[in-house]
């Protein structure tokens, strides 16, 4: 059968750009300095215009992921960040939505071209055994790739995760987890009680930072340890729209649901009050992540924020999929999105 002046046309295109779709690459071009790429900025809750939580720190060419949600490696293509520049994975904790794309996250840094070493799961005590498990799912899923594309291609060295512990810190203190070439990753612990241990990161190199909550209620902790950052990255909720589908669930005879979204308000901050943290801690400019619940509204998100700009002084943004935080060593902040400018 003939196909039609369309569907030729349309190859004639793909065939045309297909280069620059592949070779696209969004981290060679960028400035010398810290840049903060939002992965997954939503929830467990679905969200069409959200990804469970992930953030991307590029350093020069390297890529350093703070958990890996589920759609993290779909994503982190979309954006043009090829997977086989992470160096390493940090976990703030073991809650689902953060660690649910670990497992296609690694199997996309293990086939890409860049890839010669194993890739490193660093978190607090209990990464072995998320990182274990996910071996032990992926493990016959490699040896097929293995025998089907060959040893040279998919090397069945590289196909497991390594995990590394480090401590949690006592309270009002930071480890120093990752030192690379510059750069310095270090953990403070946070509040998200019941759930522990849970960590969040502080970023430094060549004069500039960003601090990564984690999940947290409001947290002097957090606080000391993002102490004149350039950027904080902090999570919140909105305990007035929560409690409205909580409600709405639990007239609607969905009890359970009712009752776990009722649960939720007590271990996330909300927006003012992450606006209050990056106020105490003199933070130079403040993105919010890990919206819950979802707003499908545009208009919704002034009910989000709450006021939360008149707590704070510096420019606050609430964080979106494919935004980028750049900032170079020679000072500034920039502001992008790598999904919309395609």
């Amino acid at each position: 059968m003939a196909r039609s002046l369309r569907s030729r046309i349309a190859l004639s295109i793909i065939r045309r750009k297909l280069p620059s779709i592949i070779g696209a690459d969004a981290v060679a071009g960028l400035e010398d300095g810290l840049h903060v790429a939002i992965v997954g900025s939503g929830s467990p809750l679905p969200d069409e215009s959200r990804g469970n939580p992930c953030v991307a720190v590029i350093v020069g060419e390297r890529v350093y992921v703070v958990d890996a949600g589920e759609g993290s490696s779909e994503t982190l293509n979309r954006m043009n960040i090829d997977a086989g520049r992470i160096e390493t994975v940090l976990l703030t904790h073991f809650h689902s939505d953060h660690i649910g794309g670990l497992g296609s996250v690694n199997l996309q840094r293990w086939v890409s071209d860049r890839t010669d070493s194993p890739l490193r799961v660093l978190g607090p005590p209990g990464v072995d055994r998320v990182v274990d498990g996910y071996n032990e799912a992926y493990a016959l899923d490699a040896t097929y790739r293995t025998a089907h594309h060959g040893a040279e291609y998919v090397d069945p060295a590289n196909a497991a995760m390594i995990a590394e512990s480090f401590p949690v810190p006592p309270d009002g203190e930071t480890n120093l987890v990752l030192e690379d070439d510059g750069l310095r990753i270090t953990a403070f612990e946070v509040d998200h009680a019941p759930v522990a241990p849970v960590v969040g990161f502080r970023f430094e190199y060549r004069g500039r930072s960003v601090v990564i909550s984690a999940d947290t209620v409001y947290s002097d902790n957090l606080v000391k340890a993002a102490r004149d950052t350039d950027l904080l990255i902090h999570d919140a909720l909105s305990i007035e729209l929560l409690m409205m589908v909580s409600e709405t669930s639990t007239e609607l005879g969905f009890e359970a649901r009712g009752k776990i979204l009722a649960d939720v308000t007590d271990y996330h901050a909300t927006a003012p009050q992450a606006a209050d943290a990056a106020q105490r801690a003199g933070a130079k400019a403040l993105a919010i992540t890990h919206i819950v619940p979802p707003l499908p509204l545009k208009a919704l998100e002034e009910v989000f924020l709450d006021g939360a700009p008149n707590h704070y002084d510096g420019p606050l943004w609430l964080a979106a999929d494919g935004d980028l935080y750049s900032l170079p060593t020679t000072g500034g902040l920039k502001v992008s999105n790598l999904i919309r400018r395609r």
